[in-house]
Formats: C-alpha cells, structure tokens, sequence
C-alpha cells in the first residue's frame, strides 16, 4: 500500500515524472495540494446538452457532445483522406471534427450515438464552428480508441461529469486520471474552521468538501462542498480585511477639522453653481472624518459627470485651512494639466497667494509632472517643500525622490484603477504621520465588490448628476454585417459637427512603433486582424469619409506639450473631430463635443464603454455614441456591446463586467502577477455568503484579533490570502 499523500506531497511521486512536468509546465501544478484545490469549472451530465452555439470562435473548450454522423472524402491540396465527424449537443447545435490523414479507425470508433468529451480550439470554416484535430474521450462501453483503452474513462462513471481548466496538452480527462490517483491516498489537512462556525453556518467537513467536489455523490452534496469552499474563501479575505481595519484603528493621523471664515467658506461662498444633495452629504461625511485623529480612508464613487471633483476639491480646501497640503495624485499628464486649470479657475483669486489681486488667505496650486522644464521644476518643488503650495496636482512624478512636502495631510487618488498598489502607497508615504486618503473612482462598484475588495474603506456614493447634463443615446453598428450602417455613422458624425458640435473617434491602438498600457498587442492568438489604429484612421478619415473637417490626433505617445495642445485646441473649438486612444477615457471635459464613434468597440471592457461614453453629452446637447463593431450576432463580444448600448446605469454595467472578467483580477491577481487562489467565490453570486462571512469574521476578530487562539485558520488565510495580495487589499 502506498504512502499517504498530504497536501505538500510533490506530484511526480504520485502521477509519474512526464505527467507531474506537464502539470507543472502547462497549469502550475507541483504538489498534491495544487491538485486537490485544481477544481472543476463546470459538470456535465450525460444526456444534458452543451450549448455549442454559445462557444466563441479562438475559445478552448471542451464539450460535452454525441457524434451525430461522419464523412470521409478525399483532401484537395495534398494526398490521403479527410474525415469529418459532426457531433451535436440536442438543443440543435452542432459543431465539426476534422482529423487530417488516414484514420479510418477513428471513424470507426466514432460511431453514431457515441458519447465523447471533445476539446480543442474553436474556429469557423464557411460559417460552420468546429475543432481541427481535437483530443477527445469517448464515454461508455465499446470504442477502441486509445483514451478507452486505457481505462480514463473510469474518471467519468458518476452521473456528473467533471470539466477542469485544462490546456491542449493536458485535456481534462487527464487532469481527472490525476485526481482520482491522488484521492485515492490522500489525507486532508486539519479542518481550520472553528467548529462553531462551522456549526452555526451548516458547512461540511474540509475533507469532504474537498472529495464531493471532484467526485460528486450527487447534486446536493456537491452543491454542499462547493460552499464550504467558498466560505473558506470569503471567510479568508473578510479576516483579512477586518483585521486591518482593527489595526488601522489605532494608527494615529493629525486632525484637520473645518475653520470657520476660512479657505473652505469663501470657496463655497463663490461657487457659480449650487451643491447637489449628494455632494453635500458627502461633504460632511468627509468633513468629519478628517476632524479624526484617525487617518481616513474613504471610496467616493460616482458616475462620469457627477461633481466628484468639486467634493475632493472642499476636503483639499478644508486640509489647508488647518495648516496642512493636499496631493492629488492623477493618472495621465492630460487629465492632470485639466484638473489644475479647473481647480484655478474654481478658485479665482483663492489659488493666486501672492499675486496681485490675490484673497486675502489665499493658497497656491501648484502642477508637478514629468515634462515640466527644469526652471519650472525647481520653483514647483520650492512651493511644495515650503507649504506655500497647499494644493499640489500631478502624475505619477510626484512620487519621485525630491517631491518633498512641509506637512502632508490629504491624498486624493483620482482614477483609482489605473495606478498600480505600489505608486499610491509610495506617496502616502511623504508624509511623517499616515495622512487622509480620499479615492475616487467613476467606475460604479458593486456592493459586493465595495465588500470585499474595499472592505476597509468607507464607501461614500454620489447618484445624482449635477442639473444641465444630458443624456446619452447609445448604439451598436455591426459594420460587418451591414457596411451601410458605418457609412451612416461617419453622415451623422458629419451632421453634428454642421451643427456646431464636435466629435471624437476612439480607437484601440495607437499604431507603429513601442507599445504602452494603453496599446494592445497588434495581433491576437486566434489571427483576427489587428485592433484599428489612430495613426493609421487618421489620415484614412480625412481622406475619405471626414475630408474637409478639422482633425487633430491625441494619444499617449505625444509629447506631453503637444497633448496639451491638441486638448486646448479641440476644448477651444479649433479642432472638429478628435481621433483619439483611451487617453481621453478620464477627465477630458468639452461640452460642446456630442458624438463619439468607438472602432472595434469589442476590444474595450465594459466599464473603458461606459467611461468613454461619459465624454459625450456634457452639455446642453444630447450626447451620441455608435460603438462599431465586426463581432457576430449572439457572440459573448456582441451580448457585452448590446449591454452597453441598453443602460446609461454604471451600476448596471458595473455587475455585468464583473460578471464577464476573471474574479481573480478584481481581487489582485492580476496585479500581484500571482494564480488567484479565490477559485470559486463569486462577487456576484454569493453576496449572501460575503456578507454573512463578513459578520463571523468581525465577532471572531473582536475576541481573537491576531488569531492566536486559531493558528490552523490563521495559517489557512495567509495561504489563500498571501501577504502581497492582502497588501493590495488594504492599500485599495
């Protein structure tokens, strides 16, 4: 009898050498451990279909189907045979088996009738889907096929079918060979949950949870396994969070209350517009925790357009007041170089210390990024490190060594999302005592999101859109099944700008030469063509459909001189249409531009739509947007593209693209350059269970803070949650 296997056994003492160095190279398996939490992606179930008219063309799949008939004929291009094999789902959906050569005992042993797991890569040949030399199991008696002859289809025997995430050279039912090795001797560690968890909430043992799951008795008992896991995943962000946020209680931070007949009055006092209801109640809210001798640390979101600026602006002015400066911190030299205009001339005479017509308490503002001259440098760098400059904007050069602060106390990060965990971290890190944080996104998150990811942020919410914005009308045009439709786009482009309107084109690629963020690769592993390109649209559009408009160029590869001015000349009405990337996706700010074309619009997320969308319609005339596209009718792409078109509601959008990305990214996965090890927990589906983790989490930690009377369980989360990503998790 073998030994028992324990979770850091190594798997080439379990599977063999070849098999262990195909996990380890293909799917970053090592040990039994990586194995046993290597689950399922989904279950088939013998006689159930799959819907092969949802799979997308480039997608690795593997299918649940029967072989309906097959067909040999003669190859036109080289010697030897052809065999096809048309294998159906029963809801009507088929797809073709190509196998090149002679293999005539393939076509024997894939009889009509015949069961069989198929996976390859799909394509499409004459508008029909299929899999050019597939690997494949067939399942039940007969089949002399070579999967059958060596008994993996013993994997398969229960009712439920277990499909892994595999890769070509390591199919499914290989993994599921694996598996069944590796139960057969393995032993589980420790349950880590207290037992009266585990009591109150009705979860199954870890040993079992983790057989049940690969080799399921039944529906309901894999049902119990599946959220016993689960729970262990929420279980383990939620003490990871909670747990900081204990800690972080007893950080001390300087107070920075209100100061009547100060900057902050005289502001509000001069504001051309009136508050709407939602920032005033986040102003309080603000206001009240930075009178804290705590630092805070707070989410403000809200949807493009709905005054998140003016509320950053109230804490900034309220930080000054009680002697302190205030940073925000902005991801493009673009949006940077708008917010301090913006803010100057919010000011007036309140951002001018020192010159003549200045306010009496007047601050200054200064501008720090990359491209400043050195002159101008050294005077922006002399204002910051005396505290003459109260309020200092910049890039990512603000958190350069020779930045240096009199007395920190307000970060603003604007555009949370597109600065790494590392570069906010290094400028709270200016200040001698934590300093005040303030986020701001305008990507909406849901509520489960804001619970698991931000969960040691206070979370504020601005709804409303300030009174004068107008609504945006969106529409996908299918350009490859109906040309007429972008013909009529570039008309109607042409239409808005006869009206005295201007326009913005987006594309994803910038064109030739080095690639940056905001520059996909120019090709994709499945040989569609490459994403459009501005430099490459540009001249095409002023040549053809847009000949005699003014078109200027904008992306970020440009000087940041000439950004500057290409974005004053389109905001001052010079430029007609902008052909721009993703640059402008944040804080670009033209009320006169009401229609935007976005090309191959599938190459863009849901939440890059919606934030592009929201530069259109930021005045009094309706806004327009035509998302462009060559993705088929029902594809995945198109049902994304369709989504964005039904809803203006960020909310809405923002669950749909949690849906569609990988959970793993939006728990930092992707930015930590780790495996998620979140494998089942689903941010959409089991807000349930998040919420109800959350609240074991708070009592145990409340007695327990270090979980030094549960060491399996703090050993269990810091191997769920290691200690980068949960770094990721509380730097937000």
């Amino acid at each position: 009898m073998s030994e028992p296997a324990t979770v850091d056994t190594p798997l080439k003492k379990l599977v063999g050498d070849k098999t262990a160095k195909a996990l380890a190279a293909h799917l970053d398996l090592h040990t039994a451990g990586d194995l046993v939490y290597h689950f399922p992606r989904r279950y088939d179930e013998r006689g159930e279909h799959t819907d092969i008219r949802s799979l997308d063309v480039g997608e690795q799949v593997t299918v649940l189907a029967q072989v309906q008939r097959t067909a040999v004929r003669p190859m036109r291009q080289r010697r030897g045979n052809l065999l096809e094999v048309t294998v159906g789902d029963g809801s009507g959906g088929l797809l073709t088996l190509t196998f090149f050569g002679n293999q005539a005992w393939r076509e024997r042993e894939l009889r009509p009738g015949r069961w069989g797991l198929f996976a390859g890569k799909v394509t499409e040949f004459r508008g029909n889907r299929q899999l050019n030399g597939p690997e494949y199991v067939l399942l039940g008696e007969g089949g002399d096929g070579e999967a059958a002859a060596n008994g993996e289809i013993e994997e398969f025997a229960g009712a439920l079918i277990p499909v892994y995430p595999a890769a070509a050279a390591v199919p499914t039912w290989v993994i599921a060979r694996c598996v069944r090795v590796v139960l057969d001797t393995f032993t589980p560690p420790d349950d880590p949950l207290p037992g009266e968890v585990r009591a109150s909430r009705k979860l199954v043992g870890l040993g079992t949870a983790l057989t049940e799951i690969h080799r399921p008795s039944s529906k309901e008992a894999l049902y119990r396994a599946r959220r016993r896991l689960k729970w262990d995943e929420a279980f383990a962000v939620q003490l990871t969070l909670v747990q900081r946020k204990h800690r972080a209680a007893d950080w001390p931070a300087r107070p920075r209350p209100t100061r009547p007949g100060g900057l902050l009055d005289a502001f509000d006092a001069r504001l051309p517009y009136e508050l709407t209801a939602g920032q005033r109640d986040v102003g309080v809210e603000i206001a009240a925790d930075l009178a804290t001798p705590h630092p805070m640390h707070r989410l403000l979101q809200g949807e493009v357009g709905s005054g998140k600026t003016v509320v950053a602006l109230r804490a900034m002015l309220q930080v000054v007041d009680a002697g302190g400066q205030a940073a925000l911190l902005a991801p493009t030299e673009v949006l940077a170089a708008q917010h301090h205009r913006g803010m100057l001339d919010l000011l007036g005479p309140l951002g001018r210390a020192g010159e003549l017509g200045s306010a009496e308490h007047a601050t200054r503002v200064e501008l720090v990024t990359g491209s400043l001259g050195a002159a101008a440098r050294r005077r922006a760098l002399g204002e910051v490190a005396s505290g003459a400059a109260g309020i200092v904007l910049g890039t990512h050069a603000l958190l350069y060594e020779g930045v240096d602060f009199a007395d920190l106390g307000l970060v603003v990060v604007d555009e949370q999302h597109r600065f790494g965990v590392e570069q906010r971290d290094a400028l709270r890190a200016k200040a001698d005592q934590p300093p005040h944080v303030l986020v701001m996104t305008a990507t909406p998150i849901p509520r489960t999101v804001a619970m698991t990811v931000y969960g040691d942020l206070e979370v504020s919410t601005l709804s409303q859109l300030p009174r004068g914005r107008s609504p945006i009308a969106s529409h996908v045009v299918p350009a490859a099944e109906k040309p007429a439709y972008l013909d009529r786009a570039w008309r109607r482009l042409r239409e808005e700008v006869a009206a005295g309107h201007q326009a913005y084109v987006v594309c994803p690629r910038i064109g030739d030469g080095p690639t940056s963020d905001e520059e996909p690769p120019p090709e994709d592993d499945n040989g569609r063509r490459p994403p459009v390109a501005v430099t490459e649209v540009a001249p095409l559009l002023a040549e053809g459909p847009l000949h005699g408009l003014r078109i200027g160029v904008l992306h970020g590869r440009l000087p940041a001189d000439e950004k500057d001015a290409v974005m004053r000349s389109f905001a001052a009405g010079d430029l007609d249409v902008l052909v721009a990337t993703t640059v402008i996706e944040v804080g670009v700010d033209v009320p006169n531009a009401t229609v935007m074309i976005v090309l191959d619009a599938d190459r863009f997320g849901v939440s890059q739509l919606h934030q592009l969308r929201g530069r259109v319609g930021r005045g009094a005339a309706a806004g327009l947007c035509l998302l462009v596209s060559e993705a088929a009718e029902g594809s995945s792409a198109r049902e994304r593209l369709d989504a964005v078109a039904s809803t203006s509601d960020g909310f809405k959008l923002a669950e749909l693209d949690l849906e569609q990305r990988r959970e793993g990214d939006v728990l930092g996965a992707t930015q930590s350059g780790h495996r998620s090890h979140l494998r089942l927990l689903s941010l959409r589906r089991d807000a349930d269970l998040i919420r109800d983790a959350r609240a074991e989490a708070i009592t145990l930690i409340e007695d327990d803070p270090d979980l030094t009377r549960n060491p399996a369980l703090a050993a269990s989360v810091a191997a769920l949650v290691d200690e980068e990503r949960a770094e990721y998790l509380e730097k937000g």
